[in-house]
Formats: structure tokens, C-alpha cells, sequence
């Protein structure tokens, strides 16, 4: 009897046998608009390193303060993607989108417009919600509607739109820096509004995910999704059969609406993922955490947050050049971002997020050099080592861009089963956050502490830890489709061994297919 998934383009392996991808415009324009929820975070990471240069000199604060106000957004956003993995299992992954551009626009108008300090830092905490939200939906729902053909390369946007709002915050700062001390700032902040009135606008002409649909027994909305965001009705068919499989709805139900268990709604998802995970799902869990994790710890908004910084302590003091000097960083780290959406799904996860680790290694090494080089000098005025400095930082952030910054979203997006996505990516970035937090706020008192070389080699000392981590425990997940990823994780040894306590989750993913998946291992 010939295997089903064979027939439909899928190797008994579960690997797409598609010899080259092919571009699926429906999907493509699905992922462009979800992701760019994204470029709230990259336009405050932006605009905020240029603009604490003028908030220090207008509100008179100290260092400390700077510090908070840099980094304690990153702590906000804690609260709104763990409400948004269970806010998207609720109302829908489209309508947590619009919900998440809602909140950031009215966070940037509230530091527009902020007289203080104390103001400054309550429109903080509400872009920090509304970041929160973006962050973790944004990867969500784009690996839902992708095809597994060109999952990694749509599923990368996110961080390109992270890239250009970063870019987008440097142009600013330049552009509003000639204002007066007490206007520009503000309108630096403010302008950050007007990205989300388009965003929550554009979000309504987007589809549902059709895994999120199935998980409501929408059976016939999302057939429709699949139909348009599939390479062939083969295809389609197919992706219906394993997220039915996966939601634990017979393969054979043909309805449009069909009811569904109480726990496809998202209960008892956190028991099953934290609290009693069966080992593949503990591997899932510190793999998307340990990636998320070492992606900030390895100094990436150390360099972009304090960029401005960096540069006056390697030897630029005038504002315009520091700030022009900062849009080269941006437009380097948008290029390169670029360039590796075109790779991710020809090269493969392993061998980009590799190489790229690499690269920041030496690249902070050189930074490092640079600037003990520089602080040791009498006047500080060296021009090879200030030269070295803006290399580095340049092959930092392209290095970083080409693999663990997009490679992060799209790893950590694809490995969870369906059940626990939502909440599984919550987790991730609540992580990635609570680093990026860490690392920002104690950037200023961590190289006065021990020099600003010093902290650049702490850094290297970290992205080295991380090259270890991904050779050793990442698997590449190339080509695999969502339904049958946790195979690489062992959930069906798992499953054969009884599960423990995230066996009903496993029980879903594997082994309601009517003996499929057995069929598929003696294939």
C-alpha cells in the first residue's frame, strides 16, 4: 500500500522532497504582515540608543537611570508574551496581532509626550506590553501558515523587521537630533506610533492560522487557509491530516465544525511543558530557551543599545558623526539579515547558526582588542585600533544577522509541538527578554566595573559556550514538517515508553494518525 505522505511529496522521513522551493505569494504576504509587529521592537531599540544620549542631558539623569530606562522595557515585555500565548490561544493568533499594535501605539505616544522621568518610564511599560505581545505571535503564527518548503525563510522575517525598525530608529535619531534639546527626543519616541496604526490595519486582511482554527473544529475556515498557503492541494491535504492528527480530531471527520476537547483551548499547557515534561519535551524546552538565551547573553544590544557609546569610547566624540556611524551598524545589520532569509532554507539551520557564532566570537575579540588598546593609550586617539572597533562591530552585527539572530525566531518557532506553541515561544522570549534586560542594565556599571574591552571579551567567552551548546544539541530541523518534528526529539520513544507527564500531548502529536506514524517508521 503506498504511503500517503509519499504520494503527496513528503519522504517516508518526513522530509519535504521538494527539489527546489517554490514561492507561495499568499503565505509570503501573510508572513510580510505578521512579522512586521516585529519592527516595534527594532524602532525602540533604535531610536532609544540615539535618544538617551538627549533624555541624560535634557531630564538631567544619571548612568543608572539610563540604564533602567534602556533595559527595563525588555522586563515588560515578560507580561505581555506570556499573556499572549494564552491571549492568542484565546481570541485568535490575527487579532492578538492587532491587540499587540493597539499597545505600542499608545506607549509611544505616552513617552512622546512625556514631561518626566517618572512619565517616561509608565509609556515604557506599556510599549514593553505591546512588545511583549509582538514578539512572541509574530514567529507563531507565520510558522502556522507556512509550508514547510519555505518555512525557514518566512518564519525569518520577524528579525528582518526587528533589523529595519532598528534602522529606522538610527535614521531617526539623525534626522530629529537637529531639533532642539527639549523637542527632538520626543518626536524621536513619538514617531514610533504611526508603524502600528499601519500594522493593526493591514493585520485585518490576514487569514487565521489554520492550526489555531483546527484547534477550535473549524475544519472548513481552515481547510480555505491551507488551500491558499500550500504548494499543491496534495499538499493541503496533507497538512489538514497531521494538524487534525495533532489536535486529536479523527483523521476521517470531513466537517466543517466539529467539537473539540476543552484542552485545545490552551489548559493545562504550562503543567505539561514546565512542571512535568516527558524528556523530548524537556530537550524541545531547554533548546528553544538555550538558543533564545545565548542569542542576547552574547552582547548583541550591549552593541546596538550602546552603540553610541562604544564609539565614544573608541575616540568619536562629535554627536552627528556618532549617530551617523550607529545608521552604518543598522544598515549593516539589514543587509545581512537579508541575505540569510535566502539561506536558511537552502543551507540549513545547523550550518548558518554555526558559522555565524563563529564569527561573533572573533568579532568581539577584535572589539575587545580595540578598545583595551584605546583605554590603555594616553590621548586615546589611535586610529588603526579605532578602525578596528568599527570593523568589528560591523562583522559582529553582520555575523549575527546571517545566523543566530534570524535562526533564533525560526528554530524556536518551528520545534514545539502545536499544543504547546503558543506557551512554548512565550517561554523562549520571556527568557530572551529577561537576558536582553539583564545584559542592558548593567552594561554601563559591568565596563566600569571591569573596563569596556574586558566586557567584550566576557561576551566572546559567552558566544564560544554557545557554539558548544548548538553543535552538541541542536539538531537541524530543515524541511521537517511542525507535525512531525518532536521525531527528532525522541517523542516517540516518549510515547512507547508511556509518556509520563506530557504524555497526552505526545499521545496527540504521534499517535492519533491511525497508525501512520508507525506505517512511516518501517518506511
Amino acid at each position: 500500500m503506498a504511503n500517503p505522505k509519499e504520494e503527496a511529496g513528503l519522504g517516508s522521513d518526513n522530509l519535504v522532497a521538494v527539489p527546489k522551493p517554490r514561492h507561495v505569494k499568499y503565505a509570503f504576504a501573510c508572513a510580510v504582515l505578521a512579522s512586521m509587529t516585529s519592527i516595534l521592537l527594532g524602532y525602540d531599540i533604535g531610536v532609544m540608543s540615539g535618544a538617551a544620549l538627549f533624555i541624560k542631558d535634557d531630564l538631567k539623569v544619571s548612568d543608572t537611570q539610563i540604564e533602567v530606562l534602556l533595559g527595563i522595557l525588555n522586563l515588560y515585555c515578560l507580561l505581555g508574551s506570556f499573556a499572549a500565548g494564552r491571549t492568542s490561544d484565546w481570541i485568535g493568533r490575527r487579532y492578538t496581532i492587532v491587540f499587540a499594535a493597539v499597545i505600542f501605539f499608545v506607549g509611544a505616544l505616552l513617552m512622546g509626550f512625556a514631561t518626566n522621568y517618572a512619565f517616561l518610564m509608565v509609556g515604557r511599560f506599556v510599549a514593553g506590553i505591546g512588545v511583549g505581545y509582538a514578539l512572541m505571535i509574530a514567529p507563531v503564527y507565520t510558522a502556522e501558515v507556512s509550508p514547510a518548503s519555505s518555512r525557514g525563510f518566512l518564519t525569518s522575517f520577524p528579525e528582518v523587521f526587528i533589523n529595519s525598525g532598528i534602522l529606522l530608529g538610527y535614521v531617526s535619531n539623525y534626522a530629529f537630533s537637529h531639533f532642539s534639546l527639549h523637542l527632538g527626543w520626543r518626536l524621536m519616541l513619538g514617531v514610533g506610533a504611526v508603524p502600528s496604526v499601519f500594522l493593526a490595519i493591514g493585520v485585518l486582511a490576514m487569514p487565521e492560522s489554520p492550526r489555531w482554527l483546527v484547534m477550535q473544529g473549524r475544519l472548513g475556515a481552515a481547510k480555505l487557509v491551507l488551500a491558499k498557503t500550500s504548494e499543491s492541494p496534495e499538499e493541503a491535504k496533507l497538512r489538514l491530516l497531521d494538524i487534525k492528527s495533532a489536535a486529536g480530531i479523527p483523521e476521517d471527520c470531513d466537517d466543517d465544525v466539529v467539537p473539540v476537547p476543552k484542552r485545545s483551548h490552551g489548559e493545562g499547557v504550562w503543567k505539561e511543558l514546565l512542571l512535568h515534561p516527558t524528556p523530548a519535551i524537556r530537550r524541545i524546552l531547554i533548546s528553544g530557551v538555550g538558543i533564545h538565551f545565548f542569542q542576547q547573553a552574547s552582547g548583541i544590544d550591549s552593541v546596538v543599545l550602546y552603540s553610541p557609546r562604544v564609539f565614544q569610547e573608541a575616540g568619536i566624540t562629535n554627536k552627528n558623526q556618532l549617530l551617523g556611524t550607529t545608521v552604518a551598524v543598522g544598515f549593516t545589520k539589514a543587509l545581512f539579515i537579508l541575505i540569510a532569509t535566502f539561506l536558511v532554507d537552502r543551507v540549513g539551520r545547523r550550518p548558518l547558526l554555526l558559522s555565524s557564532t563563529s564569527g561573533m566570537v572573533i568579532s568581539l575579540c577584535g572589539l575587545g582588542l580595540g578598545l583595551t588598546v584605546i583605554g590603555h593609550h594616553p590621548d586615546g586617539k589611535l586610529p588603526w585600533a579605532i578602525g578596528l572597533c568599527i570593523m568589528s562591530i560591523l562583522a559582529y552585527v553582520a555575523f549575527f544577522s546571517i545566523g543566530l539572530g534570524p535562526i533564533t525566531w525560526v528554530y524556536s518557532s518551528e520545534i514545539f509541538p502545536l499544543r504547546l506553541r503558543a506557551q512554548g515561544v512565550a517561554t523562549g522570549v520571556a527568557v530572551n527578554r529577561i537576558t536582553s534586560g539583564v545584559i542592558t542594565m548593567t552594561f554601563i556599571s559591568l565596563y566600569k566595573a571591569i573596563s569596556i574591552g574586558g566586557s567584550f571579551f566576557l561576551y566572546a567567552g559567552i558566544a564560544a559556550a554557545a557554539w558548544v551548546f548548538f553543535f552538541t544539541y541542536l539538531p537541524e530541523t530543515r524541511g521537517r514538517t511542525l507535525e512531525n518534528m518532536g521525531k527528532m526529539f525522541g517523542m516517540e520513544e516518549d510515547e512507547n515508553k508511556g509518556g509520563g507527564g506530557g504524555g497526552g500531548d505526545v499521545q496527540m502529536v504521534s499517535g492519533s494518525g491511525g497508525g501512520s506514524d508507525e506505517q512511516m517508521s518501517k518506511n
